[in-house]
Parts: structure tokens; sequence; C-alpha cells
């Protein structure tokens, strides 16, 4: 029989500019299918320079220098960031502050009008106790009737806030043993938690990177390689949001009296993005039904909610067009073998893989560029119409 011949169809890939037409070989980690394939000698380059053009166009300027110039701009801007964050931050908060300092002014004067046998030292001192023993998480008002700090509950999400260095603050030590037991704790607990965390972000890269294979499959003949990361990380992120923040805010609105939802989704956001400020802490409402529990299933939300958030920054920055982080290296990323061994984007074998293609020059060193690239399938090795491969994913060969 006949074998089918195929229409011709468009690849994205990236090539190096400078080589003759049989030095370039094409590596996909994602789809690691041996196919030989034909290219025809139509090479439309779509970018004419690397990711960052502005950016990489003070090379001419500053030579080698303009890595520094980049980072002291950057950090220029970052304090920029800071002191307008400060304006903002006091701009909003500022009357708010002011309006609690008067209403607890105008109730400590209408308390000692009711009491003049109260003297004004003694109540000063008494609120000293209190405002010290709150601090402590504490509290001296009836109304809370919550349970004591440190029931297994407590502890247990205590404990979880300390390794995964989220710091509520709202509960601490209080003797000097357990002060110190606390940074010992700390101290062998972080560690752990992030080696946790790296083991379970690496099971998550195997669903993760099969709907990606998915995503090329469907996709890979009609979009570039970027796109198609950009829609898997869009993927990610809205499972991120519903399951871990949105749904949980509804749930915590429900449970905390006090709580609305933007009160909800700003505690979940504070906590799994490790911020921890301590404002909102869940179950410590007066007359919270299983308290205990209640601490306990928060714990496993934190740890959940922040390997899936450890995921979502992995395939985040595992686009490099979005990795601004090479921007200020002076060393390339293929220049130093090291450095690709820990990223795991070396040519040893597939790994999860930056855009769906690795190109790799076998004799030259060129700055990489985007291309359309016109192929056909080699007489001799064609796919079989089962194969739905997409062909930017499969092994190339110039000849």
């Amino acid at each position: 029989m006949e074998k089918q011949k195929y229409i011709r169809i468009q690849s994205y890939g990236s090539m190096s500019s400078a080589r003759s037409s049989d030095d370039m070989t094409v590596h996909s980690q994602l789809f690691p299918y041996p196919k030989k394939m034909v290219v025809e000698r139509e090479i439309l380059y779509e970018e004419k320079h690397p990711p960052f053009q502005p950016l990489f166009a003070t090379t001419r300027l500053f030579g080698k220098s303009r890595f520094t110039l980049l980072l002291v701009s950057y950090i220029i801007f970052y304090f920029t960031y800071l002191i307008s964050g400060a304006f903002v931050f006091s701009a909003l908060e500022a009357p708010l502050e002011n309006q609690i300092r008067l209403d607890v002014i105008r109730a400590k004067q209408d308390f000692m009008a009711k009491h003049p046998n109260v003297t004004d030292d003694d109540l000063e001192t008494l609120l000293d106790e209190v405002v010290r023993a709150s601090n402590r998480g504490v509290s001296a008002s009836r109304n809370s009737s919550g349970g004591p700090n440190w029931s297994f509950g407590q502890s247990l999400f205590f404990s979880s806030t300390v390794v995964t260095t989220i710091g509520y603050g709202h509960v601490t030590p209080l003797s000097k043993p357990g002060k110190l037991f606390c940074m010992v704790y700390a101290l062998l607990g972080i560690p752990l938690t992030l080696v946790l965390l790296s083991a379970l972000v690496e099971r998550l890269l195997l669903p993760a990177t099969t709907m990606l294979r998915a995503l090329n499959a469907s996709l890979g003949h009609l979009y570039r390689p970027f796109t198609i990361r950009l829609v898997h990380l869009m993927i990610i992120v809205t499972t991120m949001v519903v399951f871990f923040l949105v749904v949980p805010a509804a749930i915590f609105a429900n449970l905390e009296p006090d709580w609305d939802f933007l009160d909800s989704f700003y505690y979940c956001f504070i906590s799994l993005t490790t911020i921890g400020l301590g404002d909102y802490i869940p179950g410590d409402s007066p007359g919270q039904l299983y308290r205990p529990v209640y601490k306990v299933a928060t714990t496993f939300y934190l740890l959940i909610g922040l390997t899936f958030l450890v995921l979502t920054l992995t395939v985040f920055y595992d686009i490099p067009q979005l990795n601004l982080s090479t921007v200020f290296s002076s060393v390339k990323l293929d220049e130093d073998p090291e450095k690709m061994r820990l990223s795991g984007s070396g040519m040893m074998g597939p790994g999860y893989g930056i855009g769906g293609l690795v190109m790799r020059d076998d004799y030259n060193h060129h700055d990489q560029r985007r291309s359309v690239v016109h192929i056909r399938p080699h007489l001799d090795d064609s796919p079989s119409p089962e194969d739905t491969t997409p062909v930017h994913a499969r092994d190339m060969r110039v000849h």
C-alpha cells in the first residue's frame, strides 16, 4: 500500500541564526520520540532578537556592565515600590487608626465619669496588664471562652505555623524552655518542610506534565509552545485560586461569625503566601464548636495549599520568557553546567522542560532566536496517522 502523504505544516521552535544547514539538532524534553524529519530551507524569523529586547539592547552601550546597571535600576525600582506602598497604606489606614484612638479615649473618659473612685493610674495599670496578656495570646475578656491556647489542636496549629514560616504571632511560647525548644524545633522543622514540599511538588509535576502534553497534542499544530505554556499556567493558576482561595474563603466566612467573604479571602491569601500577619485566626471566636478539630483541619489546609502554591510557582518559573531573574545574571544558563544540572534543564534527559522544545547546537553556542520552520515528513520515516504528537514536540534533524 502506498504511504499516505501529509501536507506541509508549520512547527514553532528555536533555531540559531549563524549556522550551516546541517548543524542543527532539535531535541524534545516532553516528547522524546525519535522522528527524522526533513526541514525545507524556508526559515522565517518571527523574532530577530532574544526576549526582553529593550533590556538586552543596552549591551552595545555598556557591555558586560549592563547586568550591574540593570540590577541597580531594579533596586531603585524596588525601593520606589516600597516607598509608594508606605504612602498608600498611610493614606488608607491612618484615618481609621485615628478614629479608633478617639473612640478609646472617649470610652476611657466615660468609664472614669461613671466610676469616680477609680484613679487614672489604677486604670492605666489594669489596661497595661490586659494589653500585655493579649499580646501573649491570653484574653482577659469574659466572653472569650474558646479554650486554652496550648491544647493539642492549638499546639498542632502553632507547630505548623512555625515550620511553614507563616508565624501568625497571636500565640507565642511564654516560658524560656519553650522559646529554646521553639528555635530548635524551627531549625529542624523548616528544612523538613521544604523537603516535604519539594517531594510533593515532584509528584504533582507528573499530572501537570501530562496535562501539558495533552495541550501540546491538541493545540501544538496551531499555537507556539510559549502560548501553550501560558494556557497551561492559566489552568493551574485558576485551579489554585478557585480551590485554595475562593472555596476556602466561602467556608471560613460561614464558620467564623465575625468574618465576611473579603476577610476570609484575605486570611487565605495572607496565610498561603506565608505573610502571616495574625490579625485573623480561625477558631478563636468565643464559643467555637469543635475547636481542636477545626485547628487540625486548618493545618492540613495550609500544608496542601502551600504545596499547590509551590507547584504554581514552579510552572511559572519554568517559562523562560516570564523568569526575569535571568536578566540580571551575567552567566547564561547554558554556559554553566552546574546551574543546568540544578535547574533540571540540562540535556541529560527528559524533564519538565521549558517551552516544549530545547534546541541544542552540537558545534557552537549562538544566541537563540524564535523561528517558523516549514517541515514535511521524511519519506522513509513517516509518522503513523494515529500519532497525535505535535510536530514541534518531535525530534528533528536538519540534513
